[in-house]
C-alpha cells in the first residue's frame, strides 16, 4: 500500500479536499485524478497554490474556493520537518500561508512525507520560511535577527521571489527550536509578518513512505 492509497481510505466520497503543494502533494494530486477518472471517488478540491490549481485543472479535478467550501473534510499535504508530536515546518515550496489557511479550514490534516523529514526537534534542518509584506522587509529582517535568526530573502532568477499572495519570503537560518510555540508567537508579533512555516498542532495524521515508491512504512497519529 502506498501513502496515497492509505490517504484515499480516509477521504469520504463527495468530500471537500484541500490539495497541498510540493513533491508529495503533487504526486498525490496525480493519484487522486486517476482515482476520480476511474470513478472510484468523487471530490471537489481547494488548492493551496496556483501551481496546484493549474495541475488540478489539467487533470480534471473539480475545484472550489473556500467561500464555496468553507469547512473542508480533509487536507492532504507534505511537510519539510515532522517532530515526534506531529508539529511541522512547511514552506520550502513557498506556499506556506495558503497551506496554513487550508489546513486550518480542514477537519483532518494528513501529511505525506519520507522518513528523511522526521526530525527529533523542529529546526533540525536549519531553515524556517517566513512570509512578510514587501514594505516591511527591512523591519522584519532586523527583528528576526534580534530573535537569533539569520534571515535571507528568497531570490529567483536574480529577482526577489514573490508568493502567490504577492509577498516575499525570508528564509531564516535557525537552530533546533526549544519552544516552537513561543518562537512562533514572537515572530508573528513582528509588524509585517504574514505567516511562518511553523504548523503547530495542525497535523492529525502523518503517513511516512519510501522516497521513490511512496510505499507506506509508518503511520503516526497526533498524540491525545
Amino acid at each position: 500500500m502506498t501513502v496515497f492509497e492509505r490517504a484515499f481510505e480516509l477521504i469520504p466520497d463527495g468530500a471537500a479536499v484541500g490539495l497541498g503543494s510540493g513533491r508529495a502533494a503533487t504526486a498525490f494530486t496525480k493519484a487522486l485524478a486517476a482515482r476520480l477518472q476511474a470513478g472510484r471517488l468523487k471530490v471537489r478540491a481547494v488548492p493551496t497554490s496556483r501551481a496546484t490549481a493549474e495541475l488540478a485543472i489539467q487533470l480534471g479535478i473539480p475545484l472550489a474556493t473556500l467561500a464555496e467550501a468553507p469547512e473542508l473534510d480533509i487536507a492532504v499535504d507534505g511537510a519539510d520537518e515532522v517532530a515526534p508530536n506531529l508539529d511541522l515546518i512547511k514552506g520550502y515550496g513557498r506556499a506556506l500561508v495558503r497551506e496554513k489557511v487550508v489546513a486550518a479550514s480542514s477537519r483532518q490534516v494528513i501529511i505525506l512525507v519520507t522518513r528523511q523529514k522526521l526530525v527529533p526537534q523542529l529546526g533540525t534542518r536549519g531553515k524556517l520560511p517566513v512570509e512578510v509584506l514587501e514594505f516591511a522587509l527591512p523591519l522584519c529582517e532586523r527583528r528576526l535577527r534580534d530573535l537569533g535568526c539569520r534571515p535571507v530573502p528568497c531570490v529567483k532568477d536574480d529577482c526577489l521571489f514573490l508568493t502567490d499572495n504577492g509577498n516575499p519570503i525570508l528564509d531564516c537560518e535557525i537552530s533546533p527550536i526549544p519552544d516552537p510555540v513561543q518562537f512562533d508567537q514572537a515572530i508573528r508579533a513582528i509588524p509585517g509578518v504574514v505567516g511562518t512555516g511553523l504548523f503547530l498542532g495542525m497535523a492529525t495524521r502523518v503517513l511516512v513512505g519510501e522516497p521513490d515508491t511512496f510505499e507506506l512504512i509508518e503511520e503516526r497519529l497526533q498524540p491525545r
